[in-house]
């Protein structure tokens, strides 16, 4: 009979000890540029009402992703029936130059050179600019505010002239042609919750490719321009957990865009890929990342296909926008270990192996198991570090084929994926 009076008293006492269980206050320290108001009313944790850890730790996991913030801990202390609630925050630097260097078949020294904000008032804006000259020259301006009108909804806009001199393939013959893109884009951005987000809007632009040499063909234009809009959308999942470049947990992007002519809305085309990360602490110092990635599009016969086999964007050594396709299947994993980490600085040393294929333009989905399409490229690199500069990691990376003879370096800002 004892126990079940205990029982009944402990169970009637639950709802008393939750009520007096409240933060009475949350302070901030190590904030220098992030604004406090903002991170307030975006943490779930909120003064009067209960301490809950596991808000808490999805407070530390969303403030850890805003750009302005490398590291969050918390203290809680107790005082009478209410709690202390202190965030410990390290900060990013944002206010960062964009500078780039390298070269290329059409360009001796290629360069790109900007201007970004990433932290923008404190409350994990983005504003800025670069200037960018690859034998043609391009440019482009960018504002996001994710959280413009509320904790939850922002928007993105955007201007840009892309201007590349692009090999095309013709029949299998390579075609040089200089491609412009010029257009405004504006988005929406909804935070459903602190894993789930959502992004739609609209792009409005104009394409031009002028021909300059190569091969040719009945029916592939050697000038073309027309005036294209573009509907997209984006789902992000995002569970991962930062210790400064540490990385662990998983995170998924779906892209899904529709484009028609302004001139005539049945000539369209559609596009959708799937970017599934998944990462891993190993140990103390290693972290091993996967990328899975798959896209289609519209299986239009053309050399104008959407997804690029190229160095910088799925498959190290391969070299620089070898060739196209309207369906791409594509899995980087590598695994990085630390080599020296001291106060800010990190040395990571870093193995991969990337593999891929691809559906030629018009093709069919044998394409994806044709040899002739198969990728695999391994390769080693180096990571420098700085821990508290938003973005600032600087890669080197050398992969070489192991299906064909094919090697290279490739450089880049901020980790692979």
């Amino acid at each position: 009979m004892k126990n079940i009076l205990f029982v009944i008293a402990i169970f009637l006492s639950v709802p008393f000890f939750s009520q007096s269980a409240k933060v009475g206050s949350i302070d901030w320290k190590g904030v220098e540029r992030m604004n406090i108001n903002f991170m307030i009313d975006f943490i779930e944790t909120k003064v009067n009402q209960p301490l809950d850890s596991i808000k808490l730790n999805n407070d530390v996991y969303a403030l850890t992703r805003l750009n302005g913030i490398s590291n969050v801990t918390y203290t809680v202390a107790k005082k009478d029936t209410f709690f202390t609630v202190t965030f410990q925050i390290i900060e990013n630097w944002s206010l960062l130059p964009n500078v780039s260097l390298w070269t290329s078949a059409e360009a001796s020294a290629a360069y790109r050179i900007g201007l970004f904000d990433y932290n923008f008032l404190g409350k994990n804006n983005t504003i800025g600019a670069y200037y960018q000259n690859n034998a043609v020259s391009s440019f482009g301006f960018f504002y996001a505010a994710p959280f413009l009108f509320s904790t939850n909804l922002g928007l993105e806009a955007s201007f840009q002239k892309q201007s590349s001199i692009e090999p095309l393939f013709i029949n299998t013959q390579p075609a040089r042609y200089e491609y412009t893109n010029t257009g405004i884009e504006l988005l929406a951005a909804y935070r459903i919750d602190f894993q789930n987000a959502i992004r739609f809007g609209v792009n409005v632009f104009s394409e031009k490719y002028q021909y300059l040499s190569g091969a040719t063909a009945n029916g592939v234009p050697q000038f073309l321009e027309l005036t294209k809009t573009m509907l997209k959308s984006n789902y992000t999942y995002d569970n991962l957990k930062y210790d400064f470049y540490l990385i662990s947990g998983i995170r998924n992007n779906f892209f899904a865009q529709y484009v028609f002519s302004s001139n005539n809305f049945q000539d369209n085309f559609k596009i959708a890929w799937n970017d599934f990360s998944y990462f891993k602490r190993l140990g103390n110092s290693g972290n091993w990342a996967t990328r899975v990635r798959f896209g289609l599009s519209s299986n239009e016969n053309t050399p104008f296909a959407p997804f690029a086999l190229d160095n910088n964007v799925n498959i190290r050594g391969v070299g620089n926008l070898i060739d196209r396709g309207t369906g791409m299947f594509v899995i980087n994993t590598e695994f990085r270990n630390t080599l020296i980490e001291k106060n800010w600085f990190v040395l990571q040393g870093n193995t991969f192996m990337d593999a891929g294929s691809w559906r030629l333009p018009g093709g069919n989905f044998n394409d994806f198991i044709d040899k002739n399409n198969v990728r695999f490229f391994a390769g080693v690199g180096l990571r420098f570090i700085h821990k508290t500069i938003f973005n600032a990691t600087f890669r080197i990376d050398y992969g070489f084929g192991l299906t064909e003879r094919s090697q290279g370096l490739v450089f880049g800002i901020g980790q692979y994926f």
